[in-house]
């Protein structure tokens, strides 16, 4: 079965009952975690002469899927390699740290009477989602100015793998 879409969980009004305690697993309102789909969060060479940083920051609040934002990562870090091998280095700013539950129902010609419908409807964690703010970054590089075009195409890749509207924000090395 394949995930839901997007719009299911795209709400970021709905209260978060993430909690997951590993050292008192009996204080968790979450059971269980789902895997993790975004495991690498720097990515590059770290280097102190870089010139320039660009960002990519939302525009709306918005809940984005781990599995989203590690594809945004993979199709920036590719673009990246091939025009700006070893001269930039990357950074995943969020956590996806929300767990997004389901309650699963069954479809199909007597499905009725196996079913509980909405008795217990809290659901089982399926996936994890970042929460973004308006203005919030999402992935930042440093890099040198020469290589503008080649970033500002990744940072557009990338911002096509995710829901949502994206502003790319140019600035100095801080």
């Amino acid at each position: 079965m394949a995930i839901r879409p997007a719009r299911s969980i795209r709400d970021a009004n709905k209260v978060a009952w993430t909690r997951f305690s590993r050292r008192r697993p009996r204080k968790s309102f979450v059971k269980s975690m789902p895997h993790a789909d975004l495991h690498q969060f720097m990515m590059g060479v770290k280097k102190s002469d870089y010139d320039a940083t660009y960002s990519l920051i939302a525009e709306q609040k918005m809940y984005h899927r781990d599995n989203a934002i590690e594809a945004a990562r993979q199709s920036m870090n590719k673009e990246l390699e091939k025009g700006a091998l070893d001269r930039y280095f990357m950074q995943v700013r969020v956590y996806p740290h929300h767990i997004i539950r389901e309650n699963k129902m069954v479809a199909g010609a007597g499905a009725d009477r196996i079913q509980k419908g909405m008795r217990g409807a809290f659901g089982k964690p399926v996936d994890r989602a970042a929460l973004l703010k308006k203005g919030q970054v999402l992935f930042t590089i440093n890099t040198y100015k020469a290589l503008d075009k080649c970033v500002r195409r990744a940072l557009t890749k990338a911002s096509r793998k995710l829901s949502g509207t994206w502003k790319i924000r140019t600035g100095g090395n801080e």
